[in-house]
């Protein structure tokens, strides 16, 4: 499922991740505006690797971009799976919640999609470019000061609320 088909499922849920990650919400262009955040990724042994990466929400889709044989997209080259957490940044509350997102990325090679990208986001070349498939999307919140409230969507599942004391 990708970012348009979670949108239409959860648009709520959606717009609060895309705040988060920094990539719009009302009045943003996500095109103009991301931060870093935390990408992990498997490595060959199968253990963890993270590193920062810029993210961004456009076309209906969450793109990942990385510089050329870079060590996260040999990973996800070898195996697609990942997780992604935003990093509101210094200085910013955490008022929208913690969020994380967990699927597949899957490598764009088709030149149209390619060019659309850097059309609106002016990466450096070269560079990887994966789209994704999502597999979970994860909002953690502080409620009444008092309930720590997960919100767990996974594709073609309701959205559950957890709340914990």
């Amino acid at each position: 499922m990708n970012w348009a088909a979670f949108t239409t499922a959860e648009p709520d849920l959606a717009k609060t991740v895309e705040e988060r990650f920094g990539g719009g919400g009302a009045g943003v262009s996500p095109a103009k505006h991301s931060t870093h955040h935390v990408l992990a990724t498997l490595r060959k042994d199968g253990s963890p690797r993270t590193t920062g990466l810029e993210v961004r929400f456009l076309h209906g889709e969450l793109w990942l971009g990385m510089m050329p044989d870079s060590l996260k997209a040999l990973d996800l080259r070898r195996d697609p799976r990942f997780a992604l957490q935003a990093n509101p940044g210094e200085g910013q509350t955490l008022g929208g919640g913690d969020v994380r997102i967990a699927g597949r990325a899957i490598e764009v090679e088709d030149s149209d999609a390619r060019g659309a990208y850097v059309t609106e986001v002016e990466p450096p070349e070269p560079f990887h470019l994966f789209r994704t498939e999502l597999t979970e999307v994860v909002r953690t919140s502080v409620e009444d000061e008092k309930y720590l409230v997960l919100q767990v969507w996974k594709p073609g599942q309701p959205l559950r609320t957890i709340k914990r004391t």
